[in-house]
């Protein structure tokens, strides 16, 4: 990240904490509070709404300003956002993200000579980001040398080489020069580019206008393997049907620009919070609408920030003829059901097996949702139309059969499921999870034990951490008599997770069993006051539990006809 990026950041971060003036008017007090903790809480809508009725009561206040600019980009309302961008600049103020505004007002309307004018008098974004504008807005104006001197000049700055090499091949490909650009990508010259997914379309698609088609689809199955999703599938497609791959990255220079503001966007996930880096995505998205790949991080970081309705939204703006609108209807379902909105998400995914039902991931997504929603007879239904998709058995199918097990266990159709997470297990042989479900349900079903615990302590040491799966191994000691030694691992699980009722449950069975009584009670009262009554889990019985707290354990379990248990207490 560029010093300048840091400073953004900070201005970003220091608003957020500023206080209102004392000058202020009651009235724009109370916008600009409810303004803020809008803010905090990523309510953009609510947030662009009391920061312009603040304007109204201090239309100079310079925290408001940006702030309302903030919001409105946030909102992907960018020409909301330019009126105040421009009073920040004529008021003499520095503002990164009103510059950001205004450079996309001038690049969506022409105004290229602006633009250059603006980098060149430092009223740009960042080193990195002007750079790179610079060098497009030189294209734009058909001077290709310059343009490209540009990019060598950004390429020549400690850490940001693979930016400018990746811009410089794309702006040669956009300009017919592909030999240059294949040159770059590959690594021949300037390069290689860090390979991403854009930049390995990009060069497949520079290689089949040089009619390198072979070489073209090597180099997609080299890159993905079989994790092709389905526009790069279909640009495979074409290449081997011997057909020039038309190059789609970039088709104009203002697309460069809103290559430039997604590619800064992607390299900033990992260094700082998604809503700063929502400002970047929401822009490229206005300097070009038909940049699905920026339309996609939109959404990503909107359901990370908990805004689902917009999300929602903007999953939905995906044309249903674009390759990705099956990966933006299965996000739209989730943002769907993370809002709590189950039956439209259901709708949403069970829809989408109508129009792609050769797509087996979209009957994954059924499945999962199904299976979410305890529709467990729906969800093996829509896992087995996946598993009959799939056109051979790879590794990466082992959790469509480990959900199908799982859903049949739920139903008690328990051969069937035992076989599921046996061939789960044999796709990936040693999987944590799966040996604990299947060892788990053994114990459950009182079989097999010897293996379960096999199981059980093999998932132990591939995941120690996980409470549920150490809870597993205390309890098949517990299944099998072994009672002070399925306390050390209960204990254990409860220290892993203390709030989980079936764990605090467990726990005080196995104390009962060791004579300790007391504690025992204190783990029911315990696993009783985590349970959610309205929506209890299929895995713990509250009116058991009051009733182990009323007459104690062994009196339950004689009520159930359990099996006879060795008492290791003498008051037992």
């Amino acid at each position: 990240m560029t010093r300048n990026s840091l400073s953004i950041i900070a201005i970003v971060l220091g608003l957020a904490h500023a206080a209102p003036p004392p000058a202020m008017a009651e009235e724009s007090i109370g916008a600009y509070l409810a303004a803020r903790q809008a803010t905090f809480d990523n309510d953009y809508k609510a947030a662009a709404e009391y920061f312009t009725r603040a304007l109204t009561e201090d239309p100079s206040n310079p925290a408001i300003m940006e702030s309302a600019v903030i919001a409105q980009i946030s909102l992907g309302r960018v020409d909301l956002a330019i009126p105040v961008s421009r009073k920040i600049e004529a008021d003499g103020l520095l503002s990164h993200i009103a510059h950001m505004a205004l450079v996309a007002d001038d690049v969506e309307n022409g105004r290229i000579e602006d633009v250059i004018t603006r980098m060149q008098d430092d009223r740009g974004i960042g080193d990195l980001a002007d750079g790179l504008v610079l060098a497009w807005a030189h294209l734009s104006n058909g001077d290709v040398r310059t343009a490209l001197a540009e990019f060598d000049t950004v390429a020549e700055s400690p850490g940001l080489r693979s930016f400018a090499i990746y811009h410089k091949a794309l702006a040669l490909a956009s300009v017919g020069d592909f030999e240059a650009a294949v040159n770059i990508f590959s690594g021949e010259s300037d390069g290689p580019v860090q390979r991403t997914r854009r930049g390995t379309i990009a060069h497949a698609e520079a290689l089949s206008q040089l009619e390198r088609n072979e070489e073209a689809v090597a180099l997609l199955d080299d890159a993905f393997g079989g994790a092709m999703d389905p526009e790069i599938k279909i640009l495979r497609d074409v290449l081997v049907a011997g057909d020039i791959a038309p190059f789609s990255m970039i088709s104009s220079p203002e697309e460069g620009i809103a290559e430039v503001f997604y590619t800064l966007g992607r390299a900033l996930l990992s260094e700082t919070s998604a809503d700063y880096v929502l400002l970047y995505s929401r822009v490229a998205e206005y300097l070009s609408p038909s940049h699905i790949d920026a339309v996609m991080m939109t959404a990503e970081l909107l359901e990370s920030l908990e805004r689902y309705e917009l999300a929602t939204a903007v999953y939905k703006s995906v044309p249903q003829d674009h390759p990705s609108y099956a990966a933006a209807e299965m996000g739209r379902a989730e943002s769907l059901r993370r809002a709590e909105k189950l039956d439209a998400a259901v709708e949403v995914l069970e829809q989408l097996a109508r129009t792609h039902p050769e797509l087996p991931l979209v009957h994954v997504s059924v499945g999962d949702m199904s299976r979410q929603l305890e529709r467990f007879d729906d969800a093996v239904e829509a896992y087995d139309r996946a598993i009959g998709i799939y056109s051979d058995l790879g590794q990466e199918q082992w959790f469509v059969h480990y959900a199908r097990a799982i859903s049949l266990e739920r139903l008690g159709e328990w051969p069937d499921a035992e076989a599921g997470f046996r061939k789960a297990l044999e796709l990936n042989p040693g999987h944590p999870q799966v040996m604990n479900y299947l060892g788990y349900s053994l114990v459950e079903k009182r079989i097999k034990l010897d293996e379960a615990l096999d199981l059980i302590e093999r998932a132990v040491a591939a995941e120690p951490n996980s409470g549920y799966i150490v809870d597993s191994l205390g309890w098949v000691l517990y299944r099998l008599g072994r009672y002070e030694e399925a306390v050390v691992h209960m204990e254990r699980a409860a220290e892993l997770m203390p709030i989980d009722p079936v764990v605090n449950d467990h726990l005080g069975d196995v104390l009962w069993l060791v004579g300790r009584y007391n504690e025992a009670e204190f783990q029911w009262r315990r696993a009783l006051s985590l349970v959610d009554e309205e929506n209890p889990s299929p895995d713990i019985d509250p009116d058991r539990i009051r009733r182990k707290l009323d007459v104690g354990l062994y009196v339950v379990l004689e009520d159930e006809n359990a099996e006879s248990l060795e008492v290791v207490d003498d008051g037992g």
